[in-house]
């Protein structure tokens, strides 16, 4: 039987390849999956040209995805460097990379990340618009638009994220209503402005089923961006962000009605106690569609910490619902992050990932803090460090301070609660002077 997507596969009783790999990874029985694609509850981001790909699901009761942003900039575009990032980040296990670049060769960069990556791929077609036509933001036409995004899931993207929820009305709000941080995506503040320069209605609104075509074509994940969400914390949660959220909702179910699958993006910067509600409203006004957030950040005054406080919310929101966490480095909001920077972003939102999927319940969650917590009821250092989320520090850490007795640690020494707890249980005499 032939299908055009993951979800029409699933419609139609279809297992596919894609589904049989994600839920032997996900321990979960392949029908349920299938379910879940079917009811748009969960995707999995898939373009049929990316052969180099090895599938993962996002949504429902899977455990929570990473997403790591790269790309060439006008002012760092060393193509070799990211294709380096992006090596790392899959080595570190990140399951998705947005190619964010938005200058030069931007084609010839996507293509090759494409072509060796076994991580999903996402990108924003509307950056490339700007940088690869060459054109002023406000001459560039309609079919120009659709033209880069024709390009970009032909050559192999598994998901695109387009501002497509910002209409005219939602613009209008924003204006009447000021921010203290305005509209802080690049792509939701590229598409106002063309809507006011040529005051007409965003084109990925107004020509939605064009889109749609596209997606269906190539089976491309639409990842529903969010022009509207909060760049502070005292923008979260206002008029203009659950508004775009309700639109988002209705062309949620345009899309399902075409069988294209669709992820929401989401906030942002937000106050703690916001955070565990807009999870809920996500949830209930887009029929329960993957959340994809980044961060959120919960605190707006620690450039050069982002990464511990888009973790702290990160964790939150996924507990409370969120099914794909976009990295932040500590460069956010200063520079583009070297490999360093993107490192402990990675290991960071991998942190606040599995403390959500521990908190949801996710089948085998505990099963590798148990197996640490054990090595460490041994003193088993080699295997600790083996367990490690991130071996390699572990390991330096370690090496970097030798205590006396190599089954202690320079903290406690010879007061090692593990190692005399042992030796208590099993009988043994103590020797601590």
């Amino acid at each position: 039987m032939q299908y055009t997507t993951q979800m029409d596969a699933a419609r139609k009783g279809i297992v596919t390849g894609q589904m049989r790999i994600v839920a032997g990874k996900e321990k979960m029985e392949v029908n349920r999956l299938r379910e879940l694609v079917a009811e748009g509850k969960v995707v999995i981001p898939a373009n049929k040209n990316h052969v180099s790909l090895d599938p993962e699901g996002v949504g429902t009761g899977l455990r929570t995805k990473i997403n790591v942003n790269l790309g060439v900039s006008k002012d760092c575009c060393d193509l070799n460097l990211e294709l380096e990032k992006a090596k790392k980040a899959i080595e570190l296990k990140a399951e998705a990379i947005m190619d964010l670049s938005c200058y030069g060769k931007t084609q010839e960069f996507r293509r090759r990340l494409i072509g060796f990556s076994r991580a999903m791929i996402g990108t924003v077609p509307m950056y490339d618009a700007v940088g690869m036509l060459d054109k002023e933001l406000k001459d560039i036409t309609v079919d120009e638009f659709f033209s880069v995004v024709e390009q970009h899931a032909a050559d192999g993207v598994d998901f695109i994220t387009v501002h497509c929820g910002m209409n005219r009305t939602t613009a209008e709000r924003i204006k009447r209503n000021p921010r203290l941080t305005h509209i802080v995506s690049r792509g939701g503040s590229l598409l106002f402005a063309w809507m006011e320069l040529n005051n007409r209605e965003n084109p990925f609104y107004q020509y939605y089923d064009r889109l749609l075509d596209i997606c269906e074509k190539y089976d491309v994940t639409i990842s529903l961006g969010d022009a509207c969400r909060p760049g502070s914390i005292s923008d979260a949660t206002d008029a203009a962000q659950v508004e775009e959220l309700i639109t988002l909702g209705e062309l949620t179910k345009r899309a399902w009605a075409r069988n294209v699958q669709v992820m929401i993006e989401g906030p942002g910067h937000m106050a703690l106690n916001e955070i565990a509600a807009n999870m809920l409203l996500e949830k209930k006004l887009c029929y329960g569609a993957p959340f994809y957030v980044l961060g959120p950040l919960v605190t707006d005054i620690a450039p050069g910490y982002d990464h511990i406080t888009s973790a702290i919310g990160g964790a939150i929101a996924a507990a409370n619902g969120a099914d794909f966490l976009c990295y932040v480095t500590p460069a956010e909001h200063l520079r583009l992050p070297d490999l360093e920077d993107m490192k402990e972003g990675i290991i960071a939102s991998r942190i606040a990932a599995h403390a959500a999927d521990i908190a949801k319940g996710i089948p085998g969650a505990r099963d590798w803090d148990n197996a640490m917590s054990a090595a460490r009821a041994e003193v088993d250092f080699p295997k600790m460090i083996e367990l490690a989320i991130d071996p390699e520090k572990a390991g330096r850490y370690r090496a970097e301070s030798k205590p006396e007795s190599e089954d202690t640690c320079t903290m406690c020494g010879k007061m090692c609660p593990m190692k005399n707890m042992k030796k208590i249980m099993n009988g043994e005499d103590l020797c601590i002077k």
